[in-house]
């Protein structure tokens, strides 16, 4: 019976999209919670999942070349649907995206309206780290991105950052910008202001 639990659970993860979060109330119909439980850790312990966090799972992606992690990104953009949290890539990421830099950032950091944490995904380090509401602005808009890439950079860099690429900003960033000052810190705010707003 536990063997069938396991293969239910694991043929419905297989229907799934590539980093879906897997969790207990997700397989309640096919068993109790403890039997689900149970079933979800051995799964686990015997490599057929990756633990995400507590209770939270994800199926490795199997290919010719064998078993890997599913990509970071989908799987902490699932699990932040199913947490009702909103999550951006860290500035280092935004920075280097928007070729601001080109150092590339060594651990793969997520910034996030819920708490901090970290957990390792195959053999990668994945960090979620709380940051306040001004910093998760405009998720997925280039805006956002040069908004999280200032707050990286810093207070000193802010006025000669904004001078230096705001030629490159289609006009919808810069207008997101500018409506943005209202909701942010105070220096970034004015830094807004005297370079794009003047």
């Amino acid at each position: 019976m536990k063997t069938q639990l396991a293969e239910q659970i694991l043929a419905r993860a297989g229907a799934l999209q590539e980093g879906s979060p897997l969790t207990a109330k997700g397989f309640l119909q096919l068993g109790s919670r403890a039997a689900v439980d149970q079933s979800l850790s051995r799964l686990f312990r015997a490599g057929k999942l990756l633990r995400t966090g507590r209770g939270m799972y994800v199926l490795p992606v199997e290919n010719r070349f064998g078993k890997r992690a599913p990509e970071p990104e989908r799987v902490v953009m699932e699990a932040a649907k199913l947490r009702g949290e909103t999550i951006a890539p860290h500035g280092a990421a935004a920075a280097n995206r928007l070729g601001l830099t080109t150092q590339v950032p060594m651990r793969t950091t997520y910034l996030t309206s819920g708490r901090s944490r970290h957990f390792m995904l195959g053999a990668q380090h994945i960090e979620l780290k709380h940051v306040p509401p001004w910093q998760l602005l405009n998720v997925g808009r280039e805006s956002g991105e040069v908004l999280r890439a200032i707050a990286w950079t810093g207070r000193a860099h802010a006025r000669e950052l904004l001078a230096q690429h705001k030629p490159t900003f289609a006009p919808q960033t810069r207008e997101e910008l500018i409506a943005s000052r209202s909701s942010l810190p105070g220096w970034l705010a004015e830094s807004i202001s005297l370079e794009l707003a003047a």
